[in-house]
């Protein structure tokens, strides 16, 4: 899993630290990450749930679509200040805002 040049944990999406030497790739952050990893596909084994499935609880499915409103209510605020002519300034700290709601929701973590 790639994002902007940088390997992410496959668990959680944290940053991984860049490979120094030898070996494989890093896929996980922790030992914490690998094993929810390894529950995770060992829970599904033998169910009719695909492998590759995330299962949300109800109030996190509920928490992520209420971060993913706020976050398209961020980018029309930005479609209608450009439409209304606002400066590069203001255009630029509405931009500066929703880069930093988008890393708050792709910092969504499991949380059992």
């Amino acid at each position: 899993m790639e994002r902007t040049g940088s390997a992410v944990c496959e668990w959680c999406g944290a940053e991984l630290p860049e490979r120094q030497g030898r070996g494989r790739k890093r896929k996980f952050c922790s030992s914490s990450c690998k094993q929810r990893a390894y529950e995770q596909r060992n829970a599904v084994e033998g169910s009719s749930i695909p492998a590759d499935a995330v299962i949300l609880r109800p109030e996190k499915a509920c928490e992520l679509r209420d971060r993913l409103f706020e976050l398209r209510c961020a980018a029309e605020d930005i479609a209608t200040a450009h439409s209304e002519g606002a400066q590069a300034g203001e255009i630029a700290g509405l931009c500066e805002e929703l880069v930093a709601m988008a890393r708050r929701i792709e910092r969504l973590r499991y949380e059992g």
